[in-house]
């Protein structure tokens, strides 16, 4: 069974759809998706700097037309995602990505989504001063207790061990200079705690587009964040890509779902990477690939056609 993947925030690089940008058609896509994001998508996703693409009012619009543009690329030629695909999953910003592959949602109503969960999130960052921090290894017990201790919230659960911890700077400071016995701190390149309660104005924000939107029930199985679960309607798809900005993100559970439907191949839409190597480490006996580039279609395009099209378990 085959498995398409959407990245979060934090995956892009500066430069990284140039390579994309040079097949037909995709600079003008990108254009006309500029539009409903409101933002210059082709400027930022070729030549605009590390700093600019941080931006959460960026970035996360950047990453859901990326995703959409190479799994447009990726199944151009052929049967189209829902009939090929058995499942899809994305992390955090990837969820909608996701659900738009799964045709819950159109491309352009993701679009307008994330343009409006990307303000609220960015509005959100800004009243106060908070981060993230990647919390890897360490007694789970250990390190709960002082997430307790320092009052940060587990944002993130990547599996094997990798808890992303999330709260102001103070706190992840206090949390830094007195680490979990073992664990190794990584601060990441993000604006704020997000998955977490700083997050409540973005929360509300999308509350008021959801109504909105038109949504259809998914084709594919679409896995959801908040714990693993497929979710079987596109209304609850919409009703938890809402609350899911100020909730945790439980990819260990997604990927614990993913092993049970039967998944025989994952594919990671661009920019690639993240999400390939954690399941690689936690998802025995399935092949991966990381489409990061064009040059990754030949190779992406075999497993196409080795593994799609398979029923899952579920």
């Amino acid at each position: 069974m085959l498995v398409i993947v959407a990245p979060g925030q934090g995956a892009q690089t500066p430069g990284f759809l140039n390579p994309w940008l040079e097949l037909d058609g995709a600079a003008d896509r990108l254009r006309q998706w500029s539009t409903v994001a409101g933002l210059d998508l082709v400027r930022y996703g070729t030549e605009a700097s590390e700093d600019e693409i941080k931006d959460t009012a960026v970035a996360q619009p950047l990453l859901v037309a990326a995703g959409l543009l190479t799994a447009g690329v990726l199944f151009a030629d052929g049967p189209g995602p829902r009939e090929l695909v058995g499942a899809v999953a994305g992390h955090s910003v990837g969820e909608i990505t996701a659900a738009a592959l799964a045709g819950v949602l159109t491309a352009e109503d993701a679009l307008a989504f994330v343009r409006e969960r990307s303000l609220g999130m960015a509005e959100a960052a800004a009243a106060t001063a908070t981060g993230m921090t990647a919390v890897l290894g360490g007694d789970p017990e250990a390190v709960a207790a002082k997430f307790a201790e320092y009052g940060v919230t587990a944002a993130n659960n990547n599996g094997g061990g990798q808890l992303v911890a999330a709260g102001t700077l103070d706190q992840l400071a206090a949390l830094k200079a007195d680490p979990p016995a073992g664990a190794r701190l990584i601060p990441l390149k993000v604006a704020g705690a997000f998955h977490t309660a700083h997050m409540a104005p973005g929360v509300e924000r999308l509350a008021k587009l959801a109504p909105t939107l038109s949504t259809a029930d998914p084709l594919v199985t679409y896995v959801s964040n908040r714990d693993g679960e497929a979710v079987p309607t596109g209304a609850a798809v919409l009703d938890r890509l809402v609350a899911q900005v100020s909730n945790p993100v439980r990819w260990d559970l997604c990927m614990e779902t993913l092993q049970q439907l039967g998944a025989t191949a994952v594919i990671e839409l661009s920019p690639a990477g993240t999400l390939t190597n954690l399941v690689k480490r936690n998802v025995k006996g399935v092949a991966t690939l990381a489409l990061k580039t064009p040059a990754d279609l030949d190779k992406a395009r075999e497993l196409v056609a080795e593994h799609g099209g398979q029923e899952n378990d579920a």
